[in-house]
């Protein structure tokens, strides 16, 4: 997209632009999961039950690195409105080293405490050895995985949004020919099940960050790295790291809830973690639309707040937000009504688990509407560096509300594991409403993160004071 586009013009067509770009790469990103739970699903419910009891502990690795994405996602927009290209190729490439160097020690530390997770977890012995193996090679996928999601957020900077459809479309369709044949096997290949799934998609995430790499290296889309770039710059890491550490939290805790609640989830038998596993696939699914508009909102806000357009930003958060609860509410009356048919594409030879994911799905669905205004605001509040608050947001949620509904829900009445599922709309009910009349508030306008328009916009307003006009 064209700058002037961002900064200018019919504010619902630029946040469209930029919005619908990112939905769909995030769905064929989300396709890759996808893909591997339709494939395994043909294997039972112990390799379904195998996946889910591991998702929860690889997000959780992931989202120790997130928040160093978010932090360079966040400068590389504002120095982009700005017109500071030098500085978007600096942070571009420090971002990436940081990150890729984040990764390493974590797959590191994943892959060799993997057992041990696990037994934490205490799944029973027909699932532990596929999610072993599961689990450890997505582990030592987090480099190329962290890799592009570093890509496709310096694209999502600078407003270059549809390179990542292309390349994540064309491994997209690669990962659906590798699944079976890593599963199942054929001739050479011999059968891996559940393990050949991750393998299949760490193939074809290697080989979208070689691709990733030679475009930002050859610089004709927004981005020109070099290599002296990336000699560490301790001034923006500690800049990015006071950013980035509260959206680290954020995420991880994020990742925690999942696995406590897995971990309450677990002692209701493998039908019930099944259950759970088809219906939070759904709910990953949808995700992607509010995912979208926010990052699509923090770019576009992050943009008109380096260029100094405060009044647009704040139009753009408000329209937003509309959309987010709009879509998300629709989306849920249909997941709704369509629930049943919806379990069974994932785990299609299951009854009990179709019965009990419809159930968790049906009972959650109808809530999405303020899932999406909650991610659509916590994307305004992040596009101005303000993390802190997404994150204790975020811990609120999934400790002071999740969590203990879930557990008394469960434990202390006579709703068993449906307790655990009716956690999920109150929390994210109660959240939504908090976040909106944080954002309703308006303290996040006089928040800037790079000191060239801090100082610019400062003196602006000094000098609207003498004129005797109030600043708001």
């Amino acid at each position: 997209m064209n700058k002037n586009e961002l900064l200018e013009g019919p504010i619902l067509s630029s946040l469209l632009k930029l919005a619908v770009p990112i939905m769909i790469a995030n769905l064929l990103q989300a396709a890759y999961q996808l893909v591997d739970a339709f494939w395994v699903g043909r294997l039972g419910g112990d390799a379904v039950a195998a996946v889910s009891v591991s998702t929860p502990v690889i997000f959780l690795m992931i989202a120790l690195g997130t928040g160093l994405a978010i932090a360079g996602s966040i400068l590389i927009a504002q120095y982009f409105g700005a017109g500071q290209q030098e500085m978007v190729n600096h942070v571009a490439a420090q971002t990436l080293l940081m990150v890729i160097s984040a990764s390493i020690v974590l797959s590191i530390i994943g892959y060799f405490m993997s057992p041990y997770f696990l037994q934490i977890l205490k799944v029973t012995p027909t699932v532990y050895k596929d999610a072993l193996g599961f689990m450890q090679i997505a582990f030592i996928g987090l480099v190329f995985s962290f890799s592009f999601m570093i890509f496709q957020s310096v694209m999502r900077g600078v407003g270059r949004v549809t390179l990542p459809v292309y390349i994540v479309l064309g491994t997209v369709i690669l990962n659906f020919a590798l699944d079976p044949l890593f599963i199942f096997g054929w001739h050479f290949i011999p059968a891996m099940g559940v393990k050949g799934a991750a393998l299949a998609t760490l193939s074809t995430q290697s080989l979208a960050i070689i691709i990733g790499f030679v475009i930002l290296f050859r610089g004709k889309h927004g981005i020109h790295l070099q290599t002296r770039d990336f000699k560490p710059d301790f001034k923006h890491i500690k800049k990015a790291f006071k950013i980035g550490f509260p959206s680290s939290i954020e995420q991880s805790m994020r990742a925690i809830g999942l696995t406590a609640i897995t971990f309450l989830i677990v002692h209701f038998g493998t039908t019930t973690v099944a259950s759970y596993g088809a219906g939070s696939n759904l709910i990953q699914l949808i995700m992607i639309p509010a995912l979208g508009l926010s990052m699509a909102i923090a770019t576009l806000v992050g943009q008109n707040i380096g260029a100094g357009n405060m009044l647009r930003a704040g139009r753009i958060a408000k329209l937003g937000a509309y959309l987010g609860f709009g879509l998300l509410t629709g989306i849920g009356i249909i997941a709704y009504v369509l629930a049943p048919y919806l379990i069974a594409f994932f785990v299609p030879n299951e009854p009990e688990v179709i019965a009990g994911g419809t159930t968790f799905l049906r009972i959650t669905c109808l809530s999405w509407g303020f899932l999406g205004l909650q991610m659509c605001l916590l994307g305004v509040f992040r596009a101005v560096g303000n993390t802190t608050l997404p994150m204790i947001l975020t811990l609120v949620s999934q400790w002071v509300l999740q969590f203990p509904l879930a557990y008394i829900l469960s434990h202390n009445t006579s709703l068993g594991a449906i307790g655990i599922w009716w956690a999920f709309p109150i929390s994210t009910v109660v959240t939504a409403i908090v976040t909106m009349l944080i954002y309703a508030k308006g303290d996040w306008k006089k928040e800037r993160l790079t000191g060239k328009m801090n100082k610019l916009i400062n003196k602006v307003e000094k000098e609207i004071v003498k004129e005797g006009f109030e600043v708001k």
